[in-house]
């Protein structure tokens, strides 16, 4: 029953045994909910059978307390017993998605996007949050409690229970009958608000291109216009569940009228007590409002499918793992036949095969899409290899924990990703261990305190949003940085200094000299200038390795890679006309 409950409703193992303890705490409520009317049922029969004995006012004077405190009790329990375990159910489930997220290789990212994740950890999880304190319980209450009444009014009388109890069957099959065309409107509704979470960040992200352009006016009318398609896909949703839902309630409510109307035939037979009647009139006034809420449950709960499904999407994707000790001897990255293919069956890398050796610098060049990216964030563990084999020191990478891997690789990104945080804490990411003066320390050898000391708080300025108070020079120093103080033995560098302006490529380079030092060393570059004092070169074209050898023998072959230094050479001496 737990995993059944973990796998259907996203839950931890403590949120499925929660879920229980709700369920039957809204069990009693409901239960106690009816004490009054059997209170009333028993004062009833004693006004008709001639007033109430003096010695029993007592008892009704007690029985009423002792019903206000039972559901005071109940209602306590079910309100801890759900409300509070749901949210701290909440918070752990957003905390699992974001860790089985950490663990899931890069590729699965390629399919999704930003909007989405976000909607998935906060909103479907908000609504789970709803559902798990409102609705699940209810139902199940409703349902078990109405169960147990309903074998009690059978044994008082099975031709009344039968008039009372027919209608709910009925009603929950017409809300079951929901559950297809739920699931559509939800789906629709669900990627309508994704693509306008998608449409308002992009134009937040992108509006000085819309402003430069010229392009705002048209750009916010398509924003518009999927704004206005959540609006719909909204007011949609809420009519096709109202027509389930409120056609269920209109067959429960008949249930009163055949109870009235079998209990008049049976009292006119006389086969049927006046007291009895009463009962089933005074029961089923009483049973069909928690029914009624029910309905409106089971709907609910149904509509929480498609947020299940999309949490389930993170939770049961395969993950990458491996041991956690390392078992290399050295820091030779060899790949031996490695075939990459992305999920969209795209192929990236057919056969490569080549040795970045420790203690030398290896570039990795060629023509756009020809795979240099590929190539290091495979090495890296980004992705697992569709074949073939990646050692680090003779150590298969796919057999090791991604994390432990990472933990023998500095990365410097072409796309710097800084925190809106100051520029200490930014840099201290390479070694959360660090002191500020091991992080000083690091921060001068990629020449960051030719800068962070002119800032108005010196070293603890504030440097905004993904870095924006600083050029890309200075972004791409405080990545350098980093690198520094985490001080790997392996160096990946991509596109490291493409978009710099002459002045921060020279510091920048002359930073990276300081890094790469007696170290494994992998560069992707498009600049020839960048690589021509690497030990060793792959050309990689078309997801195969093309040449490789020191600039000078691929020079003298007078291949692909003389080529693009010819090509780059000419492009230098182009002019304005």
């Amino acid at each position: 029953m737990i995993k059944w409950l973990q796998k259907r409703y996203a839950l931890s193992e403590q949120g499925a045994k929660d879920l229980i303890k709700g369920c039957l705490a809204c069990v009693l409520q409901n239960l106690s909910f009816m004490f009054p009317a059997g209170l009333l049922f028993y004062l009833v029969r004693d006004l008709l059978s001639g007033g109430v004995p003096g010695g029993r006012i007592a008892f009704y004077v007690i029985g009423c307390a002792a019903c206000i405190g039972l559901i005071l009790l109940t209602t306590y329990i079910q309100y801890n017993a759900t409300y509070f375990a749901t949210y701290t159910e909440s918070g752990v489930r957003r905390i699992t998605l974001a860790e089985r997220l950490r663990k899931i290789p890069l590729s699965f990212f390629g399919k999704k996007d930003l909007a989405d994740l976000t909607s998935t950890i906060m909103a479907d999880c908000t609504f789970l949050e709803q559902s798990f304190s409102h609705f699940i319980p209810e139902l199940a209450g409703s349902i078990i409690s109405t169960v147990l009444i309903s074998i009690s009014l059978f044994i008082f009388d099975w031709r009344m229970a039968l008039a009372a109890l027919w209608v709910a069957p009925v009603a929950f099959a017409i809300v079951g009958f929901s559950a297809k065309v739920q699931e559509k409107l939800n789906q629709k509704a669900m990627d309508v608000k994704i693509a306008c979470a998608d449409g308002i960040q992009e134009c937040i992200e992108t509006v000085r291109d819309l402003k430069a352009n010229n392009a705002e006016a048209e750009y916010l009318k398509g924003l518009e216009e999927k704004i206005r398609a959540v609006e719909y896909r909204s007011i949609l949703n809420e009519f096709g569940l109202a027509a389930f839902v409120v056609s269920a309630s209109l067959v429960l409510k008949l249930g009163i009228a055949t109870v009235a109307l079998a209990g008049s035939m049976l009292l006119i037979q006389g086969s049927l007590d006046v007291i009895t009647f009463f009962l089933f009139l005074l029961v089923v006034s009483r049973l069909y409002d928690p029914l009624q809420g029910a309905l409106q449950n089971l709907a609910a709960v149904i509509s929480t499918r498609t947020n299940i499904a999309r949490m389930n999407e993170i939770l049961d994707h395969p993950i990458q793992q491996g041991d956690a000790v390392l078992t290399n001897r050295g820091y030779d990255i060899v790949f031996d036949h490695v075939g990459f293919a992305y999920n969209t069956g795209e192929t990236v890398l057919k056969d490569v095969s080549f040795t970045a050796k420790q203690g030398e610098v290896t570039a990795l060049v060629g023509p756009s899409g020809g795979g240099k990216t590929t190539v290091s964030r495979l090495a890296a563990r980004f992705w697992d290899v569709s074949r073939g084999k990646i050692t680090v020191g003779g150590m298969d990478i796919s057999q090791t924990d991604p994390e432990t891997l990472l933990s023998l690789f500095s990365i410097v990104f072409q796309d710097v990703t800084l925190f809106d945080n100051t520029i200490l804490e930014n840099i201290r990411i390479g070694n959360q261990e660090a002191t500020d003066e091991q992080v000083i320390e690091a921060a001068r050898l990629a020449n960051v305190d030719e800068f962070a000391e002119r800032l108005s708080d010196g070293w603890n300025t504030n440097i905004g949003e993904n870095g924006c108070e600083l050029s890309g020079g200075e972004r791409q120093r405080i990545s350098i940085a980093r690198a520094f103080l985490k001080n790997a033995p392996i160096i990946l560098l991509d596109e490291a200094t493409a978009s710099l302006d002459v002045e921060n490529e020279t510091l920048i380079q002359t930073a990276l000299s300081r890094l790469i030092a007696d170290k494994t060393v992998l560069i992707i570059a498009h600049r020839m200038r960048t690589v021509a004092g690497a030990d060793k070169i792959v050309v990689l074209a078309e997801g195969a390795v093309a040449e490789e050898g020191t600039p000078e023998e691929l020079t003298r072959k007078n291949g692909l890679y003389a080529r693009m230094v010819k090509l780059q050479t000419e492009s230098q001496n182009w002019r304005l006309a």
